[in-house]
């Protein structure tokens, strides 16, 4: 039976919440979608506070939502915006860092305080003087936050020490791919088809998904291809995303004769992943929920990734992991797995196991609605 949300300290019904986003981030933003349909067919009210361009992707009023374009700025026309829109809510919940700072600016001001929730997906990297703005950003937004939610262990002791009142887990569930048309390929057919496409027929083929940004670590990638062109067959590695670091690794592979192609942004992902013998992630920082390592289990593809931030507690013992930036450690293990097809079909049963220790989004949305609870029903005179 579907949990139903109390009612609001008012004495009103429903609860309002109002969900606050930057929009930037396709992982948050599919799971405020996935929660404000959860938490509507809860008989919660939500309001989803993000740019246009999120709804127009996200369609945040199909699940039930209503919508408000606030857009990503912090100056004070946006930040007004979303005080107006913040004036009646019983909960306010924000996701990441810029749309949580916003959040405070906006609440702020009011005299009767709001309960504030943020849940934080992952952790902003940068250097020099914008580290330390992002540092101060975050020790405000910690500190003003009723509950900080931390995608993994790591974010909740990094919410702490930034000064958290009150920091948990609050793991997200994976978020749901769009299902692929009904048609007549089997998936046998499907793989051959993607595989034959790739040009990888009589070859392994090993795929990395992610921005192409230094901390996904694929220079240590590149390094590592290096080592499997003196394979028999060469593996061809296939990389899934856009980036600023597109043209540097694109010159690289052409100078070097490396046997990977850089795919750009895909929205067939699912099929690039059952196609493939191994799945990468040699990040070099991955504190969060990797959407990577998790699709890779449930679709049962052997992962290689590095042992760094959530990582480890994400996958356990159903993935290869290595020391994040050796490429000694990523090449030689990829060559064990390739020669050991026992290892990885057991890599493949540990992962299926796994991946069902995971929350659903079902079980997602009812700790969140039980922490709104908690925050916003009257406590009991004695």
């Amino acid at each position: 039976m579907t949990p139903v949300s109390s009612h609001s300290p008012h004495g009103q019904s429903p609860l309002r919440t109002v969900q606050v986003l930057g929009g930037g981030n396709a992982g948050s933003s599919t799971h405020v979608r996935s929660l404000a349909a959860g938490l509507v067919a809860r008989g919660v009210k939500v309001t989803v506070c993000a740019p246009f361009d999120a709804e127009c992707t996200y369609d945040f009023t199909g699940a039930g939502a209503d919508h408000v374009h606030v857009p990503r700025s912090s100056d004070p026309v946006s930040v007004a915006a979303l005080r107006t829109v913040c004036a009646d809510a019983d909960l306010v919940h924000a996701h990441g860092l810029h749309a949580s700072f916003r959040a405070v600016l906006a609440l702020g001001a009011r005299r009767v305080r709001t309960p504030l929730v943020v849940t934080w997906h992952d952790r902003v990297h940068a250097e020099g003087a914008r580290a330390q703005l992002l540092r101060v950003l975050e020790r405000r937004v910690m500190k003003a936050a009723t509950v900080v939610l931390g995608a993994t262990s790591e974010l909740v002791d990094g919410a702490r020490r930034a000064g958290a009142r009150d920091a948990r887990l609050g793991p997200v569930a994976l978020p749901a791919r769009p299902a692929r048309p009904p048609g007549p390929e089997d998936p046998d057919r499907l793989r051959a088809k993607v595989r034959a496409e790739l040009g990888a027929v009589e070859r392994p083929l090993l795929i990395a998904v992610g921005s192409l940004d230094r901390r996904r670590g694929y220079d240590v990638l590149l390094d590592a291809a290096r080592a499997w062109r003196r394979l028999d067959p060469a593996p061809l590695v296939v990389v899934a995303g856009q980036g600023p670091l597109r043209g540097e690794l694109q010159a690289r592979i052409e100078g070097e004769e490396l046997p990977v192609l850089l795919l750009g942004s895909r929205d067939d992902v699912p099929d690039l992943l059952a196609a493939a013998d191994l799945a990468l992630l040699p990040s070099r920082r991955e504190p969060g929920r990797s959407v990577l390592a998790q699709e890779a289990l449930h679709a049962r593809v052997p992962l290689v990734a590095g042992a760094v931030g959530g990582i480890p507690e994400l996958v356990g013992d159903a993935a290869e992991l290595v020391p994040p930036g050796n490429t000694k450690a990523l090449a030689d293990a990829v060559i064990r797995l390739l020669d050991d097809p026992v290892r990885r079909a057991g890599l493949r049963e540990r992962g299926v196991r796994q991946a069902a220790t995971w929350p659903t989004e079902d079980e997602t949305v009812a700790q969140v609605l039980s922490i709104y609870d908690e925050l916003t029903q009257p406590t009991p005179l004695l």
